[in-house]
């Protein structure tokens, strides 16, 4: 009976931490649906669209840069906190700002509070999970995300059906009706303010990560949590002991620390597959995805990328189920060799697709195929691998350093795409295809299969990295 309610607790601890995820995921997939409306409202040129697309990202980069530093010296739940209390701030201030200028600040504001619970919710499920299912409960993180992109391209499908024509003359209108109908964007990025609150007040209700706590030499109340989480006082001895081994005699990490040979390697690893993923197309997808599917010349593009949504979905819930009986790595090696599969086909549709007699079936059956390859492996366990890496002492600031190049990657792609999709559809996606090689190299000769392993060994194998 124990068992079950330390279990209980602990997947409740992690459900709490994932819906930063949620959160993750709408404020970035909402914008794929408003990029029109705002571009015509405004009178964007495609540079200035950029921007809009793009300022979130800077955000998102601050926010990681900062949350390393936060999380480390502040604690996990505090930073949490600080991030959800950021998304609400922009999404309020987003659906009844009265300027472009004034739309950009609060999406930079919602950006920081992206970038921010991407680095801090998965180091605080990794630190409060059992090693046999670490795996499992931080790749919640990543369905959580994905739940986020489905609600998002709900929300903008839905909004943008009920559109009233009629009302686009009117010069008196409310608030709700411009936010849901002439000035749709509003809604859309408005009404992440109910997941943005729920997240804050619920929060309140989890502990300080115990890992965090024996960092600061809070032992005793680290101790009281861990009861909650282990069924025998010598698992939580054991857990006091060697997080306490780890820290060799320091009580907090320094930033020199990640220049140590083998942390340093670790550091380059963890940066080189996060900036690395982005360029394999993934990104491309969530912010472009109508265009895409548009210049395919799909009738529907809105409602092909809630189907991308679904298919994201679903395939992370069978991901969640199976990383840790399958391994990091496996699901690597069979998921990105569909990705390049799935890429060469989507670029032989746009470059001789006529030719041969392609239709949009075929376009769309290797684009999901795209979407649950990419689903089931590289965004399933970026989080998880980038969570698990990093010694307990500077855990915060080495997952800074991966989220700032994940993020740097996320701007490039957000910005490149276009340009990219204007120079050619089918080189767009054959130069994704090309980029998935040097991942698949890095997983397969550096990164170490950590499934079922303790974080502290893990460190130790990064430590004893080639001496």
């Amino acid at each position: 009976m124990k068992q079950k309610n330390t279990l209980g607790y602990v997947i409740f601890m992690a459900v709490v931490a994932a819906i930063g995820g949620i959160l993750f995921g709408y404020d970035t997939a909402v914008i794929s649906g408003t990029t029109e409306i705002v571009k015509n409202q405004f009178h964007l040129t495609d540079l200035m669209e950029g921007w809009y697309v793009g300022c979130a990202l800077i955000g998102s980069i601050c926010g990681v840069l900062a949350a390393g530093t936060l999380s480390d010296y502040l604690g996990r739940k505090l930073t949490m906190l600080i991030s959800a209390a950021l998304f609400s701030i922009s999404a309020i201030g987003c659906a009844v700002c009265g300027s472009f200028d004034g739309l950009v600040a609060y999406r930079i504001i919602g950006g920081v509070g992206i970038g921010i619970v991407s680095i801090v919710s998965p180091i605080y499920i990794s630190e409060v999970s059992p090693a046999k299912i670490r795996g499992t409960l931080v790749s919640l993180y990543q369905l959580a995300v994905t739940v986020g992109f489905l609600l998002a391209y709900l929300m903008n499908w839905v909004i943008d059906s009920n559109i009233d024509p009629s009302l686009a003359a009117s010069q008196d209108l409310t608030l709700w009706e411009r936010m849901m109908n002439t000035e749709a964007w509003r809604g859309m990025l408005g009404s992440e303010t109910l997941p943005a609150l729920l997240f804050f007040f619920i929060i309140f209700f989890i502990p300080e990560s115990p890992k965090w706590l024996i960092v600061n030499g809070k032992t005793e109340k680290a101790s009281k949590i861990l009861a909650k989480i282990y069924n025998t006082e010598d698992e939580i001895a054991n857990e006091i002991q060697v997080t306490n081994a780890s820290l060799k005699g320091e009580t907090k990490g320094k930033w020199s620390d990640l220049l140590k040979p083998g942390i340093l390697i670790a550091v380059i690893t963890g940066s080189a597959i996060a900036i690395l993923g982005q360029f394999m197309g993934v990104n491309a997808v969530l912010y472009y995805g109508p265009k895409i599917f548009s210049d395919a010349g799909f009738d529907n593009p809105m409602f092909s990328t809630v189907l991308v949504g679904v298919v994201n979905c679903v395939t992370t819930v069978l991901a969640v189920f199976i990383i840790d009986r399958v391994g990091r790595k496996q699901l690597i090696y069979w998921g990105v060799s569909g990705m390049i599969l799935c890429l060469l086909a989507i670029g032989v549709y746009f470059a001789w697709g006529s030719t041969l007699g392609l239709g949009n079936g075929f376009m769309l059956t290797f684009f999901l195929a795209y979407v649950f390859c990419c689903a089931i492996s590289i965004s399933a366990i970026v989080f998880v691998l980038l969570s698990e890496m990093y010694p307990n002492s500077v855990r915060g600031r080495a997952m800074s350093i991966a989220g700032f190049a994940l993020w740097i990657g996320t701007y490039l792609i957000g910005q490149l795409t276009p340009v990219l999709l204007g120079w050619s559809q089918a080189g767009t996606f054959f130069i994704f295809a090309v980029m998935c090689v040097p991942y698949m190299l890095l997983m397969w000769k550096v990164i170490p299969e950590t499934t079922g392993k303790t974080l502290e060994e893990i460190e130790a194998y990064w430590e004893n990295f080639k001496k």
